[in-house]
C-alpha cells in the first residue's frame, strides 16, 4: 500500500525570494558601457559599432557586398509569415488551477540518474509557475513501476490517484510530469479525472510560445509544434472513424480527410523551413558583417535561469538589459557589446537555455538559432552552483553543446563560471578555466574579465605589440580605428610616440604595408 504524498519546498531553489536567506547587499553602481545592446544582431546593429576600441574597421564598401529584399518584397514575406504563426493555443486561457502529478521511479532501468523526485517536481512545479495565472492546488509524487505502460501507473495505483484527483475542488486541469504523453493515454486519463491532461511537452512548448519575442523564435516554436499537431490529427481521425466520417473521400478528389490534413501539414512545414532559411541566411550575412569588424564574440550558455541574463548585464553595465528570474525568459540569440580590461570590445551573446529532458523537436528546431555557438571564439557555461541539482544540469547542457558539432578546440577551451556563490557561504570551485561569481552582486566578475582576455587572446591569435609612430603621420589614428589602443607613451623630441596595441594578425598585416617604414 503507497501513500500519496505532497511535494514541499516547492521552487525553493528557483527563486532568492524563497530561500529565507538574510537580506543581499547592494550591488556595487555598474561600470559604464561602452556601447549599448547590439539587440540580435538586426540590420544596422553591429553597422553602429564604431572600430575605435574595439579593434574593428569599417568597411561601408563590404557592407553592400550582399543586397538585401526590397520593402515590397519584404511586406509579403512577413504576411507570408505571420499568416504560418496564426494557430490555436495549445492551453487553456485565464486561470488555471493546477495538479502537478510526478510519477516517480523507484528502481529499475528506468530510475533517474544524478537526480531525485523532489527535485524533478520543483522543477515541473516553476514550468507551472512561469505561466501566467496558473496555480498549483495540489502536488502529488505517485510512485510507479512501469511509466512506459499506456496509462503509466498500475490499475490499483491509477484507481486511488484517480479518486485524490476527482476529490479537488475548483481543479482545472492535470499536469502529469512525463516528457510525451501518447493520444490514447491522454484520452483515458482525462475520460477518468474529468479534467484536461497536458504533459511536459506540451507545458514546455507552451511556455516557448509565450516567450517568443522575433520572428525567427515563433517560426521555431511553430516548426516545434508540428510533430503535436499530427499526433492530435490521428486523434481526431480515429474519433471521426468511429462516426464513419474519417476515411471518406472529398469531393471526389481522391483523398481522404486524413490525407488533406497530413498534406496540409506538409505543405505548412515546408513554408516554415523556407522562412526559416531566409531569417538564418541575414543572420549569417550579419555574422560575415561582425567578422569582418573582427569583434571577438563571447558566447554565453547554461541552463535555463541560472543567471545568463544577469552575468551578462553585469560584464556590459547595461542596465537596459533586464533579466527575469523564469524560465526560457530568453529565446532568442542576443548580442550586447562589452568591455575588457585592455579596453577591447567583445560581443556577449546571450542564449537560449537548456533543459533536462527537452523534447527531441525542440531541440531540433532551436539549433539554427544556437549555430551562433559555433561561429563564437569562447563559450562561458554559466551554472547555478547553489542548485541542488547543478551536476545533472550540466550534464544536459554539455550533452546539448556536443550535439550541435561544435569544433572540439572551441569545447576544450570553454569556461565554466559558477554563478550564485555568495549563497554557499566559503565555497571555492576547483579545476582549471572554473571561476565563482555572484552576477547579482558582482562578485568574481574582475577576475572573470581578465580570465576572458586570457582566452580572448588565445582564441583570436591577437597580440600585444609595442609600435613606434610618427606623431606628425597618421599611423596613431589608423591604430585607434583598427587595434584595442592600451597605451600611447609620446616622445617629444623626436616626434613619435611607443604605442601599445593589442591587434590580430590581419591588421598587423596590413599596417605594415600601409606603413613600410
Amino acid at each position: 500500500m503507497w501513500a500519496l504524498r505532497s511535494a514541499g519546498r516547492r521552487g525553493a531553489w528557483l527563486a532568492r525570494v524563497g530561500r529565507q536567506c538574510p537580506a543581499l547587499r547592494a550591488a556595487p553602481p555598474l561600470p559604464p558601457c561602452p556601447l549599448r545592446a547590439l539587440g540580435g544582431f538586426r540590420p544596422g546593429g553591429p553597422r553602429d559599432l564604431p572600430g575605435r576600441r574595439g579593434g574593428g574597421r569599417s568597411n561601408p564598401a563590404g557592407d553592400a557586398e550582399e543586397e538585401e529584399p526590397d520593402n515590397a518584397e519584404q511586406e509579403e514575406e512577413e504576411e507570408a509569415e505571420e499568416e504560418l504563426l496564426s494557430r490555436e493555443p495549445l492551453l487553456p486561457a485565464g486561470t488555471q488551477r493546477v495538479c502537478l502529478v510526478h510519477p516517480e521511479v523507484k528502481w529499475g532501468p528506468g530510475k533517474p540518474q544524478l537526480t531525485r523526485a523532489e527535485w524533478q517536481v520543483a522543477e515541473a512545479a516553476a514550468l507551472v509557475h512561469t505561466l501566467d495565472g496558473w496555480s498549483l492546488v495540489e502536488t502529488l509524487v505517485v510512485p510507479t513501476k512501469t511509466p512506459d505502460r499506456k496509462l503509466v501507473f498500475g490499475a490499483g495505483t491509477l484507481q486511488r490517484l484517480t479518486e485524490r484527483i476527482r476529490g479537488l475542488a475548483g481543479l482545472t486541469l492535470v499536469f502529469l510530469n512525463v516528457e510525451r504523453m501518447p493520444t490514447p493515454t491522454k484520452k483515458e486519463l482525462e475520460a477518468a479525472w474529468g479534467v484536461r491532461v497536458f504533459d511536459r511537452f506540451t507545458v514546455v512548448l507552451h511556455i516557448f510560445r509565450c516567450n517568443a519575442r522575433t520572428r525567427e523564435a515563433r517560426l521555431q516554436v511553430a516548426l516545434a509544434e508540428l510533430p503535436l499537431l499530427r499526433s492530435n490529427l490521428k486523434n481526431d481521425v480515429a474519433r471521426l472513424d468511429g462516426r464513419g466520417g474519417g476515411s471518406r473521400y472529398i469531393m471526389g478528389s481522391g483523398e481522404s480527410f486524413m490525407q488533406v490534413q497530413q498534406r496540409l501539414l506538409k505543405e505548412k512545414e515546408l513554408k516554415i523551413r523556407k522562412a526559416l532559411d531566409r531569417l538564418r541566411r541575414k543572420r549569417q550575412l550579419l555574422g560575415r558583417q561582425r567578422r569582418r569588424r573582427e569583434f571577438p564574440v563571447v558566447s554565453v550558455v547554461g541552463y535555463t535561469n541560472c543567471g545568463k541574463t544577469t552575468l551578462i548585464r553585469a560584464l556590459t553595465g547595461d542596465a537596459a538589459i533586464q533579466p527575469r528570474d523564469q524560465l526560457f525568459a530568453t529565446l532568442d540569440v542576443t548580442a550586447h557589446a562589452g568591455s575588457l580590461p585592455s579596453r577591447m570590445t567583445v560581443i556577449y551573446m546571450d542564449t537560449i537555455g537548456f533543459l533536462s529532458q527537452l523534447p527531441h523537436s525542440l531541440i531540433e528546431a532551436f539549433s539554427a538559432t544556437l549555430e551562433d555557438v559555433a561561429h563564437s571564439d569562447v563559450i562561458v557555461h554559466v551554472r547555478d552552483v547553489s542548485h541542488p541539482e547543478s551536476e545533472l544540469q550540466k550534464a544536459s547542457v554539455l550533452s546539448a553543446l556536443r550535439g550541435l558539432r561544435l569544433p572540439p578546440a572551441l569545447l576544450d577551451s570553454m569556461l565554466e563560471v559558477h554563478n550564485k556563490a555568495d549563497l554557499l557561504p566559503g565555497y571555492s570551485p576547483a579545476g582549471p578555466r572554473v571561476l565563482a561569481v555572484s552576477a547579482l552582486l558582482g562578485l568574481g566578475l574582475q577576475e572573470l574579465k581578465a580570465e576572458l582576455e586570457d582566452a580572448v587572446l588565445r582564441a583570436t591569435g591577437r597580440q600585444v605589440l609595442t609600435l613606434r609612430v610618427r606623431l606628425a603621420g597618421p599611423q596613431l589614428s589608423w591604430l585607434h580605428k583598427e587595434a584595442t589602443v592600451q597605451r600611447v607613451d609620446v616622445v617629444p623630441e623626436a616626434g613619435v610616440a611607443d604605442v601599445t596595441v593589442i591587434i590580430s594578425s590581419s591588421a598587423y598585416g596590413k599596417f605594415q604595408k600601409l606603413f613600410p617604414e
